[in-house]
């Protein structure tokens, strides 16, 4: 694990949100601040590989940038790199930078669960035994999760502002093609970086 802004302090709670932040999205940020009622800190992490999806758009430098930019002045949130992108291999890694005591629970929303839940492991009850490692909190995200009821213990919701439940990266960058607002959509600070970034090709 590589990180790009770092906190002061040990947590002993410590909550990981994985995304490709193509860009970072005020989603993203109050999804980050709203596990701060639970948990100490909470780590951004983007993964140098994805498990379902290519670096397109924005390259890996530059998703740092702005995350960089995001965090600047937000004490106990931090941003890193990893090398794994699937979330039992991202665990291995921040429980290495973190030290072996640290309680580890995932940040994240309804498509995300489903993703990660569903997903073919290639062994049979791996969730299972991942959830032993670390927990889910899973935010509403265009209606809430329903985990499986074997699951439920390791699974929780915490509240995330109506207004950016529906905020996603691909309809930023949608918007920015087409010509159509965007800016509400991206926490002020990297609105710059953002449109530098994803500025249309000239014609």
């Amino acid at each position: 694990m590589e990180f790009l802004s770092q906190c002061r302090d040990q947590p002993a709670r410590l909550g990981i949100l994985p995304g490709s932040f193509n860009p970072p999205t005020r989603a993203h940020l109050a999804l980050a601040e709203a596990a701060l009622g639970e948990l100490d800190e909470v780590v951004l992490v983007l993964p140098r590989t994805f498990p379902h999806k290519n670096y397109d758009g924005a390259s890996f430098t530059q998703r740092a940038d702005m995350l960089r930019a995001l965090l600047h002045g937000r004490p106990r949130l931090a941003a890193a790199a990893t090398v794994g992108g699937l979330f039992i291999e991202i665990a291995q890694e921040c429980r290495a930078a973190y030290g072996p005591n640290v309680a580890l629970a995932f940040v994240c929303g309804r498509d995300a669960a489903e993703r990660m839940v569903g997903w073919n492991y290639g062994k049979p009850n791996a969730i299972n035994r991942m959830l032993e490692v670390f927990q889910l909190l899973v935010a509403c995200r265009e209606g809430a999760y329903e985990p499986p009821r074997h699951l439920r213990q390791h699974i929780r919701a915490p509240p995330l502002p109506a207004d950016v439940n529906a905020i996603s990266a691909s309809d930023v960058r949608r918007r920015i093609r087409e010509g159509a607002p965007w800016q509400h959509l991206v926490p002020d600070v990297i609105v710059p970086l953002v449109r530098e970034i994803y500025r249309p090709p000239a014609e």
